[in-house]
């Protein structure tokens, strides 16, 4: 069966908007372990976290506090630096998936290029492996960087399907083309495959095509969705609450 792992950097993202300065607040909200523990009540088999070098989201406390009360496997995604590599040997978690990191980006904006970093990145893999974690490689579905990925030592690839998500017509149908015939190389090489970026409650079923997917990595149009079905409900709670109030004292 296919497996899901929920993103929840952006509970962090609304969180920091008012709360950057002030994590230590009783107020900041809203709670990422809470997010958490509803994705995992939700049917999640996985908690995905990106510790970004500017901290612009998920903070590194926030990973351990996860991980601590979720219970669910960590997919830690990081880039390939001396800072986030100690994290990761402290954090233990399951999985880490590195990716590329630009500070301008607002997201990833492509895959990793494993083919001209293979020294650095092989580095890398295997201090994660030596500390215990299964290790992915974010990369845009061409058969070089999955060859590139099996060479340095990696268990899994991460298919970028954002070019698909962002495709229309006949580019669509090609880009679906180049996820399928990456998943078969890297099936038959042994790695585990996933994908993720820009999968949402739309393009979903398109994917149902690729060969050999064992988990997909999806945040953003979770917690969009979130955001819209779950407000009537919280307005709804604020009313009740509101009703209580006398006026006269």
């Amino acid at each position: 069966m296919l497996k899901l792992g929920v993103n929840i950097d952006h509970v962090a993202t609304i969180r920091q908007a008012r709360y950057a300065t002030m994590l230590d607040s009783k107020n900041a909200e809203p709670d990422i372990v809470m997010a958490a523990l509803a994705a995992r009540r939700g049917g999640a088999d996985s908690i995905t976290m990106h510790v970004r070098g500017d901290r612009r989201h998920v903070q590194e406390e926030d990973v351990f506090r996860v991980k601590e009360a979720c219970k669910l496997p960590i997919n830690f995604e990081m880039a390939s630096t001396a800072e986030m590599v100690a994290i990761a040997l402290r954090l233990h978690p399951e999985f880490v998936c590195l990716v590329p990191e630009n500070r301008q980006e607002i997201t990833t904006e492509g895959g990793l290029d494993v083919s001209e970093q293979k020294e650095t990145l092989r580095a890398t893999v295997g201090a994660l492996r030596d500390g215990g974690s299964k290790v992915s490689m974010f990369i845009d579905p061409e058969e070089e960087q999955v060859r590139a990925s099996r060479e340095i030592g990696a268990d899994m690839i991460e298919l970028h399907t954002g070019s698909f998500a962002n495709s229309e017509g006949s580019i669509r149908k090609e880009e679906l083309t180049r996820l399928a015939a990456a998943a078969r190389v890297g099936s038959q090489l042994g790695l585990g495959v996933n994908a993720g970026h820009g999968i949402n409650y739309d393009n979903l079923e398109e994917l149902f095509g690729i060969p050999h997917l064992e988990e997909l990595n999806i945040g953003h149009s979770i917690i969009s969705r979130a955001v819209m079905i779950g407000i009537e409900q919280a307005v709804r709670e604020m009313v009740v609450m509101m009703a209580g109030y006398g006026g006269e004292q």
